[in-house]
């Protein structure tokens, strides 16, 4: 039995669970979110909580119990809290401003960079501190999208310019004149 398969999923007060064929409906004061659940899992809601459990031991169904389970718990939590990734544009000249819902970002190439907001997703940009933070209640789209703004200039281990996540680790490289200065 999966550890994370078997235990229950609570579901706050004001979020609504429904199960209709193999869709589940997850709605919250935030939003709504749908889910078509596989074969090989059977989903049981209760007051209050929400139960997954497999219908055999067969691998693939081992496999998606605990994965229905986590995908379950994030619906829930998008709808009450949601979801937010934080981005910081790191070099000089570089900046993010908001034009209606999408971005517009001048990250060192010759022409400024549009970036649309997908369905279900916001910006908020201080621009004072080229910070970015992607919000929404899909955990899926909120890291996607977040992944694809950093993909337009990701960082480079020389200068350290770029967009990175906040708190991520960037490893450093010595440069040219590390490598001169042996001999």
């Amino acid at each position: 039995m999966s550890r994370i398969g078997k235990l229950p999923i609570k579901v706050p007060a004001g979020v609504d669970c429904k199960l209709e064929g193999s869709q589940l409906k997850v709605k919250g004061p935030k939003g709504e979110l749908i889910r078509h659940l596989p074969d090989g899992v059977k989903v049981e809601i209760k007051p209050g909580a929400v139960n997954v459990n497999r219908l055999s031991d067969q691998r693939s169904h081992r496999a998606l119990h605990g994965l229905i389970r986590t995908l379950i718990n994030n619906m829930v939590v998008g709808v009450t809290e949601g979801y937010a990734k934080k981005l910081s544009i790191v070099g000089v000249g570089f900046k993010v401003e908001p034009k209606g819902k999408d971005l517009t970002m001048q990250l060192g190439f010759s022409h400024p960079v549009f970036f649309k907001a997908p369905d279900g997703i916001q910006f908020e940009v201080d621009s004072k501190n080229n910070f970015v933070t992607v919000k929404g209640i899909d955990k899926e789209k909120v890291g996607q999208t977040t992944a694809n703004i950093r993909k337009i200039k990701p960082p480079e281990p020389y200068k350290g310019k770029g967009i990175m996540y906040v708190g991520e680790k960037l490893i450093r490289k010595a440069g040219k004149a590390a490598a001169t200065s042996k001999s």
